[in-house]
């Protein structure tokens, strides 16, 4: 499977990730949320790697709109409606996967991509 980096045009540290990558000549898929959010496998599959709890921003306007410090909530069923929710970038590649800014974490699927 081919690395994929999900996150928006609009964000700095997804625009670092995929300089991290171009610069290293490291083919990559972006995949933008702004336009279409995690599919239920992908996100599945990020889960379980990182862990639903992890993939959430609860720093974000969105988080704190929804008012979801306040209340019990399904994170999977939120982030599926909210791709605006998720700590951005999402760096995977099969079943690893790194969230936010971790070069050291992307330089290991920089590694393995050039075998």
């Amino acid at each position: 499977m081919a690395l994929q980096v999900f996150g928006t045009r609009k964000c700095a540290i997804t625009r670092k990730a995929e300089r991290f990558f171009k610069e290293r000549d490291v083919p990559y898929h972006f995949v933008d949320l702004a336009e279409k959010g995690l599919s239920a496998g992908e996100l599945d599959a990020v889960a379980g790697a990182i862990g639903l709890a992890s993939l959430i921003d609860e720093g974000s306007k969105r988080f704190k709109d929804r008012g979801l410090a306040y209340m019990d909530y399904d994170p999977r069923e939120e982030i599926l409606g909210n791709p605006a929710l998720l700590k951005t970038p999402i760096v995977r590649d099969g079943r690893l996967a790194a969230v936010g800014d971790d070069p050291p974490a992307w330089a290991d699927f920089a590694k393995r991509s050039k075998g």
